[in-house]
């Protein structure tokens, strides 16, 4: 009997620390969303056709849709800004009329006369989406045709074509997105994981942008860095995750000093005092998977 119970063990053990964990970054430049206008069932594709001027979130796209029933495309071309979309097809003229857009919307403040620019275009159909970054409610507005107004509505609640994916591939066929779960920055790294008594961690590091806007307040920096720990139960389902910034423009966070041992599984990083916080020590054990933040 004690035999099988150290065989138990030890298969358990290889089992734990036999498993792989691994992180794949997909870069979404294209969407497809499932929909409705005037109760029609329809099908859209918009692919990121370039910035604007600065903002990440203020893109040219291209693209079509058809109805369900009939799967003729239908060509768009418009502009993404900040989670709204601006979609208008132009019939034979829409290759003309796109190249127009791209020449004539050249800045932020141009993007929000986006509609009066592309109506002296005269365009067959415009569809005009409102949304926001609530991911409340699906995203919704309205089809212009001819002299008739119809509501339209896309099946989802994102209305974000470029999109930074993270893919943390864990055991048990089980998969999740740091794009859902964390955050839209993407920048993460795999460091090491660990199980114990716990659960399971993961380390993960990230180096990600302060601001999508790169002409605006801290656009220019070198972002976001830091350390992240993603808790998990023994089987792998989700539980919290916990942020460790090292550098940061947005919260003027910058160490001044790193030590590391001889193999350089601990690292140490020293911060000053501020008027907005005590001097403290970031510990960052990798063998680990652990932070410490201490005096």
């Amino acid at each position: 009997m004690k035999k099988v119970l150290i065989l138990l063990l030890f298969l358990k053990l290889i089992f734990t620390y036999g498993q792989k964990i691994a992180l794949k970054s997909v870069t979404d430049s294209s969407q497809t969303f499932k929909g409705e206008i005037g109760g029609n069932t329809i099908t859209m594709e918009l692919n990121f056709d370039g910035i604007v001027d600065c903002h990440q979130y203020q893109h040219f796209v291209k693209g079509w849709y058809y109805y369900d029933k009939y799967k003729k495309k239908i060509p768009l071309t418009g502009v993404y800004d900040l989670a709204n979309l601006y979609l208008y097809n132009f019939g034979n003229q829409q290759n003309k009329s796109s190249n127009f857009l791209h020449e004539n919307i050249l800045n932020l403040q141009l993007v929000a006369k986006t509609d009066s620019i592309a109506k002296v275009l005269k365009p067959k159909e415009i569809i005009i989406l409102k949304s926001d970054y609530s991911n409340k409610k699906n995203i919704s507005g309205n089809f212009y045709i001819e002299n008739k107004i119809y509501p339209v509505e896309l099946f989802t609640k994102d209305s974000r074509i470029y999109r930074l994916n993270n893919y943390l591939i864990l055991p048990n066929n089980k998969k999740i997105n740091t794009y859902n779960l964390i955050d839209s920055l993407g920048g993460n790294e795999l460091i090491s994981y660990i199980s114990d008594k716990s659960g399971n961690r993961v380390l993960l590091y990230f180096e990600e942008v302060s601001n999508f806007n790169f002409c605006g307040m801290c656009g220019a920096s070198d972002g976001e860095k830091g350390y992240r720990i993603l808790s998990f139960t023994n089987n792998w389902n989700f539980k919290n995750y916990k942020d460790f910034l090292i550098e940061s423009c947005r919260e003027n966070i910058y160490y001044n000093k790193i030590t590391k041992n001889k193999n350089s599984k601990i690292l140490k990083f020293n911060f000053d005092k501020t008027k907005n916080s005590p001097a403290y020590i970031l510990t960052v054990d990798v063998k680990n998977a652990t932070v410490l933040k201490s005096k």
